[in-house]
């Protein structure tokens, strides 16, 4: 252990891991990216982490940068929970709900907790957090609020940001802050104090201030439904000048300082559910009916192509068996209701039947809850791509998350089709259909130069597209190192200076998760490629050694 591992093992109640099995282990997450640590922490609480940032700090006063980055269960698609200092990772013993005011709809949750033991928890008290992810198995509250995470219900329901309420911070020096809307008087206080938190509120203020119509319209200029790219300025001050750094942090990446504590609020929840499934024989039919379908809000409309359930069915040959024709469509949708009056749900679900009913080629509805875990298989048999790897080749999470307007939907998925067969690769789509959201994962060979070429190239040509088709490079995976060089096209030289200004603010000496969102070329991301992909850790216990 060296001597900084040392000193700051003395001085936290958590542990502190330097060894080489360690570092390697944290060195990657679900992106296709490798950055060895200098160490690993296991934060016992807030203080820890108040206590290695001072350090961090007071190093890089003295010319000394060691950077610093949060890390929840590494399902990081960005890249953007490895770095190259020291990870702090939560989960270990900052995994707790520590509180629930069940008249208030919210609950209190430190970032290593698991999405899945939270939701179940809040659940058998009749409520819900709506924007959970589809890897809400393996992923930590804290990894959705870093990411602005989204998933199957946010259609309805909208992204983590919209949910988070109040945040705990640590700042990069080591103070700690409490987020939440500030009245104009409120504010005003902040930008008297003495201290880091007040400097950030003076010169924040101001930069909001200086650019509020530049700010206003880039908001305003991509009209998709969710975007985890950028830095939200554009929700923090408001015209009754009340002021909120929660929706800042929210999708920041720990690049503006780290979350501790999370204040979510909380939606009542229904188990009872109604569910239409249609299949469709054409992308043309398929559009028209989401076009239809949208007006009725629906509180899921995910999708899968011909291409993924022709996969499952080559891999699992009995997963969806009688859940789809044996003649498989074009595409599948899914379409879910889960209003709490069992009224209005019977009433989306006969209005969706009527729609489909002329546009669809087969059509099933289900209001019982065994039989709909069976449906929505179809949806979550995209599992078995993302898990897939054959030969030396695996599916490669590189141009997996762009989002365009929904009238946009259905030339989108033609130029992902015809980009895929321009590079002879196959490809599989599923996703958010009513949010126009689309996943994909293109089997590579990262030990080959071919292949490795391939994914620059690839992410070039797809995020232009999505660009040209006026949507966002980030949906709900946020940017992290591996969409950061494509930010600029997406947000414009103006807005990039911005949140380069604003990243300043907040992290003078580059200690919080440098090359994150912002500061990563595309030639920066050639030395960080994998020599081969695997997401088994995602399964393991943390590593005790």
């Amino acid at each position: 252990m060296n001597k900084i591992a040392q000193y700051l093992q003395e001085h936290i109640d958590g542990e502190v891991l330097t060894s080489a099995k360690a570092r390697d282990y944290f060195s990657t997450d679900a992106s296709v990216l490798r950055v060895p640590p200098v160490m690993a922490i296991y934060p016992k609480n807030k203080n820890d982490v108040r206590k290695v940032a001072r350090f961090t700090w007071q190093l890089a006063e003295k010319g000394h940068i060691l950077p610093m980055t949060a890390r929840g269960r590494g399902t990081d698609q960005t890249g953007a929970a490895i770095g190259k200092g020291i990870v702090l990772v939560f989960p270990a013993h900052m995994n707790r709900l520590l509180e629930m005011d069940t008249k208030a709809k919210m609950a209190r949750v430190q970032p290593g907790a698991l999405f899945r033991s939270f939701q179940e928890t809040v659940q058998t008290h009749g409520y819900f957090l709506p924007s959970y992810p589809a890897s809400l198995d393996y992923s930590t509250i804290g990894g959705a609020v870093a990411n602005n995470s989204a998933g199957e219900k946010s259609l309805k329901y909208g992204s983590t940001r919209e949910w988070v309420d109040q945040l705990e911070v640590v700042l990069a020096n080591g103070e700690i802050i409490y987020t939440g809307r500030l009245s104009k008087r409120e504010l005003n206080k902040k930008k008297g104090l003495a201290t880091f938190e007040g400097e950030i509120y003076r010169q924040l203020d101001g930069l909001i201030t200086d650019n509020w119509e530049l700010i206003q319209h880039a908001a305003q200029s991509r009209a998709v439904s969710k975007n985890s790219s950028g830095y939200d300025l554009a929700d923090v001050k408001r015209k009754d000048g009340s002021f909120d750094l929660t929706p800042l942090m929210v999708g920041s990446q720990g690049t503006l300082g780290i979350v501790t504590e999370a204040i979510v609020r909380l939606s009542p929840y229904s188990p009872q559910t109604e569910l239409v499934v249609a299949e469709f024989a054409s992308l043309d039919a398929a559009h028209d009916a989401i076009s239809a379908l949208l007006p009725l809000q629906p509180s899921a409309l995910e999708m899968v192509d011909q291409n993924l359930l022709a996969f499952v069915n080559r891999l699992q040959p009995n997963k969806l068996k009688d859940l789809v024709s044996d003649e498989l469509p074009a595409l599948v949708l899914l379409v879910e209701f889960d209003d709490l009056k069992e009224k209005a749900r019977r009433k989306g679900a006969k209005k969706a039947l009527k729609v489909l009913e002329q546009l669809a080629s087969r059509v099933k509805h289900s209001s019982n809850h065994e039989e709909q875990e069976r449906l929505w298989n179809i949806r979550h048999s995209a599992a078995a791509v993302i898990n897939f790897s054959e030969d030396s080749r695996s599916s490669l999470p590189i141009i997996e998350d762009g989002i365009v307007p929904h009238e946009y939907f259905q030339q989108y998925v033609k130029n992902v089709y015809a980009l895929l067969e321009k590079y002879q690769l196959d490809v599989a789509l599923w996703g958010h259909a009513g949010n126009a959201n689309l996943h994909m994962q293109p089997l590579l060979d990262l030990g080959k130069v071919g292949d490795r070429q391939k994914v620059f190239k690839l992410m070039t040509e797809y995020y232009d597209m999505v660009l040209k088709l006026h949507g966002s490079i980030a949906a709900e995976h946020n940017d992290g190192r591996l969409r950061a060089p494509f930010a600029a096209k997406q947000h414009g030289e103006e807005m990039m200076t911005l949140f380069s200004q604003l990243k300043t603010i907040f992290d003078p000496y580059e200690t919080l998760n440098p090359g994150v969102k912002t500061g990563t070329e595309l030639k920066d991301l050639t030395g960080l490629l994998r020599n081969e992909y695997s997401i088994q850790h995602l399964a393991d216990h943390l590593p005790r050694f």
